[in-house]
C-alpha cells in the first residue's frame, strides 16, 4: 500500500476521542490526526478544542446526522482519489450510536480500507465498572424518546439474560430507571454518570435504591447505565429429563 506525504496509507480511520478526561487521546490518535488529510467531525468547533489541546492542525469538515447522507458521497470519491479521512465524534469511539456508521459502511461496501483506531468508549467504560458480567452483554444506545416505542423496547427486552448497557441523558435516567423497575422487577443497576470528568458519579444497587439515592435531585451530564439480566429459568422439559 502507497504511503502518502506524511506516512499514512490512503482510507477511512475511525479514531476514538476521549468521553471527557482529555489526558485518554492516545498517541496514535494524535499522529494519525496529524497525518490524514481531512478530518470528518460532528461538530467543529467542539473538535476545534480537541485539536487545539493537542496542536492538531489539520482541515475539518463537518459530519453529522443532518448532513450525512449529502456528505457521504464526496468523503466516499476522496477515498476513491487515495485520500486518508479521519472520522472522530464528540467523545468517544464513532459509528456507536451517532451518524458515524453512515460512513462507515458506505466506505465498506466500495471496498475501501477502513482502519481502526482504538480508545475512549462509554460504552465499555460503564459496563467495565460497574461490576455486573461482562462475558455477555448487548448494547442497546439510546432508546426511543417517545413513551410508548420506549415502552415496548423495554418490555421486549424484559427476558434477556445478558446484562444490557443504556446511553441516557442525566436529565432522563429516572424515568427509565422508573419503567425499568415497572416492567422487569427490581433488578441490579449501575447508573454511570459523567465518566472520566470533575463530576464523575457512579451509583450501584438495586432499581429502587437508586431511584431513592437520586431522589429529587436533578441529574446533569450523559450517562450509562448497566442492568443485570433476567434471571435464567430452566426449561421445564430439561428439569423433568434431569429426574428420570
Amino acid at each position: 500500500m502507497n504511503l502518502q506525504a506524511g506516512g499514512i496509507a490512503p482510507g477511512l480511520y475511525i479514531v476514538s476521542t476521549p468521553i471527557g478526561n482529555l489526558a485518554d487521546m492516545t498517541h496514535r490518535a494524535v499522529d494519525v490526526l496529524k497525518s490524514v488529510d481531512l478530518i470528518a467531525c460532528e461538530d467543529t468547533r467542539h473538535s476545534g478544542l480537541l485539536l487545539q489541546h493537542y496542536h492538531i492542525r489539520n482541515r475539518l469538515t463537518s459530519y453529522h446526522e443532518y448532513n450525512k447522507v449529502s456528505r457521504t458521497p464526496e468523503l466516499v470519491e476522496q477515498l476513491r482519489q487515495g485520500r486518508s479521512i479521519a472520522l472522530i465524534t464528540d467523545a468517544g469511539t464513532p459509528g456507536i450510536s451517532d451518524p458515524g456508521f453512515y460512513l462507515i459502511r458506505a466506505a465498506v461496501r466500495e471496498g475501501l480500507p477502513v482502519i481502526p483506531v482504538p480508545g475512549a468508549s462509554a460504552l465499555l467504560a460503564g459496563l467495565v465498572v460497574s461490576g455486573l458480567p461482562s462475558d455477555r452483554f448487548a448494547f442497546e444506545g439510546f432508546l426511543p424518546k417517545r413513551d410508548g416505542r420506549r415502552r415496548k423496547r423495554l418490555a421486549a427486552l424484559k427476558d434477556e439474560e445478558r446484562t444490557t448497557v443504556y446511553c441516557e441523558s442525566a436529565r432522563r435516567v429516572k424515568r427509565l430507571l422508573e419503567e425499568m423497575h415497572e416492567l422487569w422487577g427490581d433488578r441490579d443497576v449501575v447508573v454511570c454518570r459523567e465518566l472520566t470528568k470533575r463530576f464523575e458519579e457512579v451509583l450501584r444497587g438495586k432499581i429502587s435504591g437508586v431511584l431513592a439515592h437520586i431522589g429529587d435531585r436533578e441529574l446533569k451530564g450523559e450517562t450509562v447505565v448497566v442492568v443485570a439480566g433476567a434471571e435464567e429459568v430452566e426449561d421445564e422439559r430439561d428439569d423433568e429429563a434431569a429426574r428420570t
